[in-house]
């Protein structure tokens, strides 16, 4: 944006107007001639700057300053009226075609995000401006003092272009940052000794006789390395000023061609300054864009070193090979240690059953070049291990071009990894208690409804053979009756705990519910081997069960369905049910066997 108008109005008004007068009349008395044949024609460029430096609404005051300081200058150089304001008014033509290209495409020329557009239309415009100045003043120059017309517009085309390039720009600068901008703080000795030195070196080679021009290129590029386009534009400015004096009294290596006239002087200056333009200004831009890039680094870094410091997961950054580079300040309450301990290669920080993996995943994140999210445990100081939750990704190296590093982003995740395994415990106990009897801890028949099929099928495949006993205790109704519900359910519980303290590890104890029971047996190799368990179980039932002061006989009936071949689940289980009917109807405390699909009766003891 443009700054705001000073305090004093007529004092800007003034220092405009005598700058642009001033140069105006040494370039046309330099040039000795009133057709403004000069090196380089400064007026214009501190006329554009000066117009860019204000607001849009305050430039028609500023045009009428500058008009009439070119004007009077004009007059001052020896020109007559008519000459001097066509003359001004081409240059006020060029002056406002670049500030206004220049205010209308680029409003704010003092955003860097701008400079790339702003190069651009101020170059293409300038063109343009100086073209269309020079054709109608050479036009002017030929009319009244008949003098060449491409002659004049050569000269003219030259002097402008440089002119308005450098010290439009230079004009700007000092505006929007002051004096400073010639000679920022820490570097005026600097810049003084650089000036001091293309001034001495320009002095001695247009005193010389011999062609020496080219040794002023050295400090010229010297003074762009170190003050970038100040120092181009202060050299330009010394070297046209000292070269135009010079030769203007009859020194210099331009005055070894006698026969090409003033003119011809003027055309070589003008290429020899325009020489040193085309050598030091791009270089001067791609130093300034080295420098906004470096800029854009640096902020780029410092925003995100504020951000990995004060952030409160944990930020590492991680060379190829695991060494660590960067370790934010979080490391400090997340780990208990100091970032300057967790440097380098410190692979012992890792839990020893997660380093193969997190080694892979780094391998395949630098492979893939994909982030990806990782769970692991890291060694606090103190020596017990942090489940840390990480998003690794990939990035540029610092150190080797074309190179990857990781950035890992880590936070503590200890208590959600405790609920989570809490929570798992819970489920699996859930689910543990869906398949098992509250009362008395054996299974129940949700469990027996999922092992069933799988005996079965397990028995089409191998053929060993299948038993399954149904079993109740008799006259439990009795018990329940004559000692309480409290009493049945002991007598419930030491029936389970008897059944189970009797058969095989591998087989499974159920309880359907209420005093009824189920044993599925696999790999019951005979029908008499299902028969021995049977006989077992009711030997077991005859010591009495202790209940408060009273010991009961308790008793039970068993049914056994035995599976030597293919049967389906429904049909055992009905020769399960019929078995025990059998034994009941046989005076209980007794067990029949059945083999499925036979419908054959074994009887056992009672």
């Amino acid at each position: 944006m443009p700054t705001k108008l000073p305090a004093r109005p007529w004092v800007d008004h003034l220092t405009m107007g005598f700058l642009i007068g001033a140069t105006a009349w040494l370039s046309l008395t330099l040039a000795k001639g009133p057709g403004e044949l000069a090196a380089i024609w400064i007026g214009n460029g501190i006329f554009t700057g000066w117009l860019l430096s204000k607001p849009t609404s305050a430039w028609p005051a500023y045009i009428v300053t500058g008009l009439l300081a070119n004007s009077a200058a004009q007059l001052l150089a020896g020109g007559s009226g008519l000459s001097a304001l066509l003359i001004s008014l081409c240059d006020l033509i060029e002056v406002l075609t670049v500030a206004g290209a220049v205010r209308y495409k680029v409003p704010d020329v003092g955003d860097p995000k701008h400079w790339v557009s702003l190069g651009g239309v101020a170059t293409a415009s300038t063109l343009v401006a100086c073209a269309l100045s020079g054709s109608l003043a050479s036009t002017v120059t030929w009319f009244i003092y008949d003098s060449p017309f491409w002659a004049n517009f050569i000269g003219w085309y030259a002097a402008h272009v440089v002119g308005m390039v450098i010290i439009a720009t230079t004009t700007l600068a000092i505006h929007r940052q002051g004096f400073r901008a010639l000679a920022p703080s820490g570097k005026r000795l600097s810049f003084a000794i650089s000036m001091l030195l293309i001034a001495a070196v320009g002095v001695a080679v247009f005193l010389a006789d011999y062609p020496l021009l080219f040794m002023t290129y050295p400090p010229l590029l010297l003074g762009a390395f170190r003050h970038r386009f100040l120092g181009v534009a202060g050299g330009v400015i010394l070297l046209a000023t000292i070269g135009s004096a010079l030769t203007s009294a009859g020194h210099g290596p331009l005055w070894l061609l006698q026969d090409i006239g003033t003119a011809g002087r003027i055309a070589l200056l003008q290429l020899y300054i325009a020489g040193g333009c085309l050598m030091t200004i791009p270089v001067v831009l791609a130093m300034a864009e080295r420098d906004r890039l470096n800029t854009r680094m640096r902020e780029s870094e410092r925003r995100y070193r504020l951000l990995a410091d004060y952030s409160g997961d944990l930020i590492v950054r991680l060379k190829a090979d695991g060494e660590r580079v960067y370790v934010s300040p979080s490391s400090i309450d997340t780990l208990g240690w100091q970032p300057s301990e967790m440097l380098g290669q410190r692979w012992d920080l890792v839990h020893p059953a997660d380093r193969a993996r997190q080694r892979a995943a780094m391998t395949e994140v630098l492979t893939l070049g994909e982030p990806q999210t990782l769970r692991y445990r890291v060694r606090h100081k103190d020596g017990h291990h942090i489940w840390m939750e990480v998003i690794m990704s990939p990035i540029p190296s610092e150190q080797q071009i074309g190179e990857m590093d990781l950035i890992l982003a880590g936070r503590d995740i200890s208590h959600r990894v405790a609920a989570e395994e809490a929570l798992e415990a819970s489920r699996r106990e859930l689910e543990r208690l869906s398949q098992v009897d509250a009362l008395t801890g054996v299974a129940n028949r949700r469990q027996l409804e999922q092992r069933l099929p799988l005996a079965l099928a397990r028995l089409e495949r191998s053929g060993r053979p299948v038993a399954l006993m149904y079993l109740d205790i008799d006259h439990f109704k009795r018990i329940n009756d004559t000692y309480g519900h409290a009493a049945g359910d002991r007598v419930i519980q030491t029936f389970a705990q008897r059944l189970t303290s009797n058969v095989r590890t591998t087989d499974l104890v159920v309880r359907l519910g209420g005093d009824e029971f189920v044993i599925l047996m696999e790999d019951v190799t005979r029908i008499q081997a299902a028969e021995a368990i049977a006989a077992k179980i009711l030997e077991a039932m005859r010591e009495p069960v202790e209940i408060g002061v009273a010991r009961l006989t308790v008793t039970t009936s068993i049914g056994v369905a035995f599976a030597a071949g293919n049967v389906v689940a429904e049909d055992l289980m009905v020769g399960a049910d019929d078995a025990l009917y059998a034994a009941k109807e046989g005076g209980r405390n007794g067990y029949r066997v059945i083999e499925a699909g036979k419908g054959s009766l074994t009887v056992g003891a009672t």
